[in-house]
């Protein structure tokens, strides 16, 4: 039973519109993906979000399908961006930006609106835990580790394949001929 949670996870945690990486470094220029799937029977029409004063947006790739409207500030700052466009049920889209981390440690809330095709919205701004939460994304304190662990998960499966390899070729014996 506990296996089955584990396999579900997955699908729980794609369930909202989320902001990866979930963890950054201070100071970096970090290519983010906002992801939005769509869970309603009618199709998502437009997905607003907004930027949090501790980032600095500094650019938006295009989405094939989907038009971009940023708003900027007198600093030229983006301070949201909305996208518009179609998202039939049962799929996502990922819309990148990247932009400049806060050079302290901090928590960085990513509030965003998804709207349908019939006009409800969801808000996803709300706490951890929540139906609607605002994805999250920690710079710097101890959570940065986790943006490197993919990598050093990668590495050290190369490493056990190539030293495998090694042994199996070490060990293989010549065939005596008849």
């Amino acid at each position: 039973m506990k296996y089955a949670l584990v396999l579900l996870l997955p699908i729980v945690l794609c369930a909202h519109a989320v902001v990866a990486p979930g963890a950054s470094r201070p100071g970096a220029y970090e290519r983010y993906v906002l992801r939005v799937p769509n869970e309603s029977d009618n199709p998502t029409v437009r997905v607003e979000i907004r930027f949090p004063e501790a980032v600095r947006v500094i650019s938006f790739a295009d989405v094939p399908g989907w038009q971009l409207q940023a708003t900027m500030d007198t600093t030229g700052r983006a301070t949201s961006a909305a996208w518009t466009g179609s998202l039939p049920p049962e799929r996502f889209v990922e819309f990148p930006f990247v932009a400049v981390n806060p050079k302290a440690a901090t928590e960085v809330r990513w509030p965003v609106v998804q709207t349908y095709a019939n006009g409800q919205r969801v808000e996803w701004s709300g706490p951890p835990g929540s139906d609607t939460p605002a994805s999250v994304t920690r710079v710097g304190g101890g959570g940065v580790w986790t943006a490197w662990l993919p990598t050093v998960l990668a590495a050290f499966a190369l490493l056990v394949a190539v030293l495998s390899l090694a042994v199996g070729v070490r060990r293989r014996t010549p065939i005596a001929a008849a």
